[in-house]
């Protein structure tokens, strides 16, 4: 249905002082914090989890090597949504209109209606991070038993939820410096940044920014910020839904991955029938993970 004059009516009225409520500034692009961006060509996209040898066994003198088999473990699949919102005004509309040209601002709130969405869906991977959307282990992103080809288990969250503070940051950091990859072998990851919702903005800048210890009387150096352990400090976003949970993102390759199907496009016609101006936005694109071993977090004690 299309945007009409009876719901524009103060639009078409002369003495009008201010049209308000579609320019606020926006939070723009914060999902490019937790996502690597590749792009896309098919429907969907498929990344496998090679498992490579364990660990070199000694060879006795005289007797033959030892062969090891390599295998697939699991599949991680991104299917591609089409996010799309479109808009249209009636001729009359637009003619009778006395302030502002009607179609550009509706069309930068269709922008904004669009760039607010794509990070919604981004947060939401870390919203549900902890129990809903399973991976391509069958497991959520975050969890206290991952399971390894080679048997075991590993986690990439405390067994006990706890709150954002120098304790469990210091046990993030050790938990992380010890993930094996599927064969039991310790690889060398690191966490790289700290994702946390409003609320714990101020924890923490104190955490990684404070040269002394935090909360304590004691005069002991700060060793998260000593160490440099979180190397590209902290970003705020304002799409997490709760108030305590934190995340740490490490350095681990193909982990959380933006699949861009189609760029953002938007189009414009008329219907020369009724004279109707239509507007409309488009995309596709996905978010998701391939190795869980790219995020570390707690939901909060």
């Amino acid at each position: 249905m299309a945007i009409n004059r009876a719901q524009l009516a103060k639009e078409l009225e002369p003495g009008l002082n201010a049209l308000f409520g579609m320019e606020y500034n926006r939070y723009d692009q914060e999902h490019t914090e937790i996502f690597e961006k590749e792009t896309s060509e098919r429907a969907f996209e498929e990344e496998v989890m090679l498992v490579g040898f364990g660990n070199a066994p000694v060879k006795a003198e005289g007797q033959g090597v030892q062969y090891d088999d390599a295998s697939e473990a699991w599949t991680a699949r991104y299917t591609h949504e089409t996010i799309a919102l479109a808009f249209a005004l009636t001729e009359e509309a637009v003619e009778d209109n006395q302030y502002d040209k009607i179609a550009a601002r509706y069309t930068k709130a269709m922008a904004r209606s669009m760039a607010y969405t794509k990070n919604v869906k981004g947060a939401r991977i870390l919203n549900r991070a902890f129990a809903t959307d399973l991976g391509g282990d069958g497991l959520p992103l975050l969890d206290t038993a991952h399971t390894l080809q080679s048997g075991g288990t590993w986690a990439n969250e405390p067994t006990t939820a706890s709150d954002l503070n120098e304790t469990s940051l210091e046990n993030a950091i050790i938990d992380i410096s010890l993930f094996t990859d599927e064969r039991g072998l310790t690889v060398a990851l690191q966490g790289r940044k700290l994702i946390v919702p409003p609320q714990l903005q101020f924890t923490v800048d104190r955490l990684l920014n404070t040269d002394g210890r935090v909360e304590t009387a004691n005069n002991d150096l700060n060793s998260i910020k000593n160490q440099n352990v979180v190397p590209e400090g902290f970003t705020i976003n304002h799409f997490l839904t709760d108030n305590d949970a934190w995340f740490l993102k490490t350095d681990s390759p193909n982990a959380m991955k933006c699949f861009e199907r189609t760029k953002l496009v938007t189009k414009m016609e008329g219907d020369f029938n009724t004279g109707n101006m239509r507007y409309k936005a488009r995309e596709r694109y996905v978010f998701g993970w391939s190795d869980p071993r790219g995020m570390y977090g707690s939901p909060g004690a």
